[in-house]
């Protein structure tokens, strides 16, 4: 039996420190790296439709085939590809990834569909084609492992994101457990995104019990493990009681010669699983809003982002990639404003009680938005917190700290370079008193859904890029105390103006 390792204990294990990094020395095996996709070699591809049309919001049409594919493809598949020097491809996927290393898979539980029978699915990327692993309607397997969640027993598609860990691991070790919340939260932002384009209803589920939802992926959990479901839309076709749930057992492509077993993360997950529906049903019972002391300094009201023009989110997400340089140079307060209003929103998820409907964006949310502004016109640099429910900032000391945030990003000078850093942080043993384990899982994929926001919202508006980055933990939080003592930086992106290539 795996041991059971707290959320808190892994949290601080995984942590980096300048120490950390300095003594951890990792070489990576260029000749074992896993493969970016799972293969099922024997499974018969389902091809989905390559032409990406919006549906019409309000037409309230059941949603098909041609919907599917169109999120499926905005949230996890390849929108284009590069030819390297050696002749080999390069392939830029939806969403960004920790590494490049892409260890995140979608399955599609659903209804019948038009032109497509109910049943359960792996979506492969490197052929956007379905692979069907059941035949039937198994919705009801995953409604009952949520404690019998409403939208998910409404919901006539469920998508379930997986990690498989060792794709991750292979790079980043035992932190890969937290790139899994990261690199799914990016791809739940996509998928989000993409969806409320199309009025599509969704809601983020992470309390479920975990070996139902395993097992009825066919899921080898010491390998690969359920994240998180997301219902989309809502039909009235109640999941009937499921067909049997028999063992899975199709082979993969391996995914590299050796691979390495760190039972860090499996301890960290095993300390984070809920066992039963009950628990499920109690982890949505607990759900919070958290209460947020008032301002302690005069705030600084944000431009209005009324006139921006920004790219439809399908177009975003198309130039969407990693910027490897910034030009140092500012960006509007507009873009700013623009930029947190698209981000910092609520999530429709089992973890966040509804807010009061007061006129005011209330605290919803497990984390919070810090930032290191270097360059924003109209905007003092310095370091602040965002304050959705004025939409303004607090000042928490003002001045030039690039150098800072050059130091706080391992040393890197992306974040010295960019206009703006955003640090997503959470008081993660509020968290966890509330929530439970299973809150880490929460609040780890809601930063991540934030930061994914982030990226949209930055390459939506002209000529701005962003990039994720890692960070020293404890540095981040002693960096903007006294506000921030007690909470844990759970996501980072930096965003600015790219530099041109030849520049």
């Amino acid at each position: 039996m795996t041991d059971r390792l707290t959320a808190l204990a892994y949290h601080r294990l995984s942590s980096h420190s300048s120490v950390s990094v300095q003594t951890n020395r990792h070489f990576m095996d260029w000749d074992n790296q896993p493969l970016p996709f799972k293969i099922y070699p024997d499974l018969e591809p389902l091809p989905l439709p390559r032409e990406f049309a919006r549906r019409a919001p309000g037409s309230g049409a059941p949603l098909d085939r041609a919907d599917l594919a169109r999120l499926l493809h905005y949230t996890g598949g390849i929108v284009r590809k590069k030819i390297l020097d050696d002749g080999s491809e390069y392939y830029f996927r939806a969403a960004a990834c920790t590494g490049a290393l892409y260890h995140i898979d979608l399955y599609v539980v659903c209804v019948d569909l038009a032109d497509l029978e109910a049943g359960v699915y792996h979506f492969g990327p490197h052929d956007f084609a379905l692979r069907r692993l059941r035949a039937g309607d198994h919705r009801r397997v995953v409604v009952e492992a949520t404690g019998d969640d409403a939208a998910a027993a409404r919901a006539p598609i469920i998508v379930v994101a997986t990690s498989t860990f060792w794709r991750n691991a292979w790079k980043y070790q035992s932190r890969a457990y937290r790139h899994a919340f990261w690199d799914g939260g990016t791809m739940l932002a996509n998928l989000l995104e993409t969806a409320a384009a199309s009025d599509v209803a969704t809601r983020v589920l992470v309390g479920f019990a975990d070996d139902p939802v395993n097992e009825l992926l066919g899921l080898d959990t010491k390998r690969e493990v359920a994240l998180a479901c997301v219902t989309l839309g809502a039909t009235d076709r109640a999941a009937p009681p499921p067909p049997a749930v028999t063992a899975v057992e199709y082979r993969t492509t391996p995914l590299s010669r050796d691979e390495v077993d760190y039972a860090l993360i499996r301890s960290a997950h095993a300390g984070t699983t809920l066992d039963s529906p009950d628990d499920a049903r109690r982890f949505r019972g607990q759900a919070f809003n958290r209460v947020v002391a008032d301002p302690v300094a005069t705030l600084v009201p944000l431009a209005s982002s009324d006139g921006v023009l920004a790219l439809p989110v399908e177009q975003a997400i198309a130039r969407r990639g990693s910027a490897r340089v910034f030009e140092r140079a500012p960006i509007t307060g507009e873009h700013l404003s623009h930029i947190l209003r698209s981000s910092v929103i609520d999530i429709d998820a089992d973890w966040a009680s509804p807010r009061a409907t007061d006129g005011g964006a209330g605290p919803a949310l497990l984390n919070d938005v810090y930032l290191i502004v270097n360059a924003v016109e109209g905007v003092a640099p310095g370091a602040y917190v965002y304050r959705r429910e004025f939409h303004s900032l607090e000042p928490l000391k003002q001045g030039d700290f690039r150098r800072e945030a050059g130091y706080l990003d391992l040393g890197q000078e992306l974040a010295a370079d960019a206009s703006v850093n955003f640090y997503v942080l959470s008081d993660l043993p509020e968290v966890v008193e509330h929530l439970g384990d299973r809150g880490y899982r929460a609040a780890a994929l809601e930063a991540g859904i934030i930061g994914g926001r982030i990226y949209l919202a930055a390459y939506g508006l002209s000529g701005l890029g962003a990039t994720g980055l890692t960070f020293f933990d404890d540095d981040v939080t002693t960096f903007f105390s006294p506000h921030a003592a007690g909470k844990a930086v759970m996501f980072l992106v930096a965003v600015g103006r790219p530099q041109r290539r030849g520049t």
